[in-house]
């Protein structure tokens, strides 16, 4: 074989294996991209979620704690944040989620609380249905912060 053409197909080899390697690296590093940006939506959608149920189910507990009469509306919307949450949420966090909503509805059944009882209930710790919820929540979100596995 000629020199000349071992020469001109080395360099088209050579041509061709750097700008595949320089295609990977575009690809590769577009894909990393996208998954951060998927990844950081996604904690964002879940934030909201979980801000929404915090607000709404600390609002019932404290007119649970205060009333018989439960209020089923609002009742529903915190049964619909809890759906909203299945869709995004760890199994954990969601088994929270429904323990909340059931402590919720049980208070209703219970008497209304006075004053001093409720500060009983603040003294001891009790007062704080959010707490096993609010703890799944933070070891889902620290198990997330490292990404998925590829």
């Amino acid at each position: 074989m000629d020199a000349s053409i071992i020469t001109a197909l080395s360099g088209l080899a050579g041509a061709a294996i750097g700008a595949l390697a320089s295609g990977l690296a575009t690809w590769l590093s577009q894909r990393s991209q996208t998954k951060a940006l998927w990844l950081s939506q996604n904690q964002l959608r879940r934030q909201d979620a979980y801000k929404a149920f915090i607000e709404q189910a600390s609002k019932l507990y404290i007119e649970a704690l205060q009333s018989d009469r439960p209020d089923v509306s609002a009742l529903m919307t915190l049964y619909a944040e809890v759906s909203r949450m299945r869709v995004l949420s760890s199994t954990s966090v969601i088994e929270c989620a429904d323990q909340t909503v059931k402590k919720i509805i049980a208070t209703y059944l219970e008497p209304n609380k006075t004053l001093p009882e409720l500060r009983k209930m603040v003294a001891s710790g009790l007062i704080d249905p959010l707490r096993e919820f609010s703890e799944s929540v933070r070891a889902e979100s620290e198990r997330l912060s490292f990404g998925p596995p590829d």
